[in-house]
């Protein structure tokens, strides 16, 4: 069976122009109807048009060409894992904006795109563990400055409301039901019962 070439392009909003990553794959000889779009964000893996790509279209020995790394996903540890799929699957993939993965090797020399290839998926690992690492660390300092500012973090604390004791004086007394003096103070009943005990 003869390998195909395919292109995937893709913008993160349906207002975005889609032309330039369009002509750059055109211009690469791939057919029309093998370029696949998605306007959807890069936040994950989730898009119709990528996921026909993995599970409809690609076939060991194909090509997959881009514009740049980050169509695949905005997130660093995604495009690895993505890296590390192609390659399992014997799937070529060539990026625009990387002349290393466009050139045409004579045969038997496919080590260097083998090398290429894990030199890209070691870098993108460690990158992705350091953005992770430093979310991570500003997540903690932002806590530990909230907590020295006296910010109480998590849910608001419920508020009593302005008729709580006059109310909560007739309940005490028989006067109402707890379901009226949870209509009057505007409670529902976690938050009425909440409050009785605070």
């Amino acid at each position: 069976m003869d390998s195909k070439v395919f292109g995937y392009a893709r913008v993160s909003t349906k207002e975005q122009n889609l032309d330039r990553q369009y002509i750059a794959l055109s211009e690469q000889g791939i057919e029309e109807r093998n370029i696949i779009v998605d306007k959807e964000s890069g936040k994950d893996l989730d898009r119709k048009g990528y996921q026909l790509l993995k599970s409809g279209l690609l076939r060991r020995g194909d090509t997959l060409i881009i514009k740049s790394l980050d169509r695949l996903s905005r997130n660093k540890g995604d495009i690895k894992n993505e890296l590390e799929y192609f390659k399992n699957e014997g799937i070529r993939l060539r990026v625009l904006d990387l002349p290393t993965t466009m050139m045409e090797l004579p045969e038997g020399q496919e080590w260097v795109f083998e090398m290429v290839n894990n030199i890209l998926i070691e870098v993108l690992g460690t990158i992705a563990e350091q953005e992770r690492a430093s979310i991570k660390q500003r997540q903690a300092e932002g806590i530990a400055a909230a907590k020295v500012k006296g910010v109480e973090l998590g849910r608001p604390k419920a508020q009593k409301p302005p008729n709580w004791e006059e109310v909560i004086g007739q309940w005490k007394a028989g006067e109402i039901t707890a379901t009226k003096a949870m209509e009057l103070t505007g409670t529902k009943r976690t938050t009425f019962y909440k409050l009785l005990g605070a």
